[in-house]
């Protein structure tokens, strides 16, 4: 603690990302980073926007990544807000629209920045307990707030909410903003988009980091009715105007349009995270139903504190999380085929399968 530090700054517990060691070379499966690179065509677009034009600020409203948003989803650029990764747009989201004097609402077992922004923005957070199998109560969610989020699929747990249950809350919930955040949707979920035109009290947040493999990018989009969208770029504005750089907006709009390439690589992931689930399965794991691009998984007879550090010793890198209902879970990365198969290889040898 610091004399210099304001009481805000003392008191904040900020949130803690996956390690990057740099001590040598490990099977890197704790920051559900995408295994395959970006689109050629986003590396090529970033190439030629590195150029003479460098001097010059970037468009700060992102009209073309916005347009580009927009017709992907069958939007209108009014509907749509690009910003500098999704947690800027969460950051934002919770300073437009949800009052200190009221509580937000989201799950005890989340993404573990939202109790940060809570934090950071004067609002009192409400937990609303998972149950026994991890699922969202969607009828606990409603009630005298100030609104909610919720991660679909939710992190760590990896478990989708169905579109109807999506529904179901929006439509409990007319006057408080529902923000779904959607970093994994497109591991094989169904996005709540198409609900945008049906509903202005919800905002959906993706990311660019997941399944288009640019999280060095450092890429968000947000939709929702204009009124929010509104709310958003008066925060931004009020914030940083110039949230995106100009190769980031080239390397974005090129990636939204290599559809192919987009719908390959989700493909693989998908295709090598459900033969993964199957394989641990049989040495006796439970695992979450993901929807995601990693696992949550648990052994009933080995701790998740101990494999996780003697996967590390093994040059194998997983999450864990030292939290009330999670302390025997350890989250993994869906990798590539031969990262994943030793993974297996090591974890088979330290439960002696």
């Amino acid at each position: 603690m610091s004399k210099y530090w304001t009481p805000l700054a003392s008191s904040l517990e900020p949130y803690v990302p996956g390690e990057q060691p740099k001590d040598k070379t490990y099977i890197k499966l704790n920051t559900n980073e995408n295994p395959y690179p970006p689109s050629p065509k986003a590396l090529e677009a970033m190439k030629e926007a590195a150029n003479a034009d460098l001097r010059l600020y970037p468009d700060p409203t992102c009209e073309e990544l916005v347009q580009a948003a927009a017709n992907y989803y069958g939007l209108s650029p009014k509907q749509t807000f690009a910003g500098n990764g999704s947690d800027e747009l969460l950051a934002f989201a919770f300073a437009a629209f949800f009052d200190p004097a009221r509580p937000v609402l989201f799950p005890d077992i989340t993404y573990s920045f939202y109790k940060v922004y809570a934090k950071l923005c004067g609002i009192t957070p409400k937990l609303i307990p998972l149950d026994e199998q991890f699922q969202v109560p969607i009828d606990q969610f409603a009630g005298d707030h100030g609104g909610m989020i919720l991660p679909n699929p939710n992190a760590p747990t990896a478990i989708l909410i169905p579109l109807d249950q999506v529904r179901k809350l929006l439509e409990a919930n007319p006057d408080r903003v529902v923000i779904i955040d959607e970093a994994y949707i497109d591991f094989g979920g169904e996005s709540a988009v198409k609900l945008v035109p049906e509903y202005p009290n919800l905002l959906v947040i993706q990311t660019l980091s997941k399944s288009r493999s640019l999280a060095g990018l450092r890429v968000g989009l947000a939709f929702g009715s204009e009124e929010l969208i509104d709310g958003l770029n008066r925060i931004k504005n009020s914030f940083n105007s110039y949230t995106m750089d100009r190769l980031a907006l080239r390397g974005a709009v090129a990636a939204l349009q290599d559809e192919a390439y987009f719908q390959e690589t989700t493909a693989k992931v998908v295709a090598t995270r459900d033969g993964i689930i199957a394989s641990l399965k049989e040495l006796g794991f439970i695992v979450t139903d993901s929807k995601a691009n990693f696992l949550l998984i648990s052994h009933p007879s080995y701790s998740a504190a101990d494999l996780f550090k003697q996967l590390r010793e093994q040059g194998i890198l997983v999450r864990y999380f030292n939290s009330p209902r999670i302390d025997n879970y350890l989250r993994v990365t869906v990798g590539t085929d031969e990262e994943m198969a030793q993974f297996l290889k090591v974890l088979k040898r330290l439960i002696g399968a």
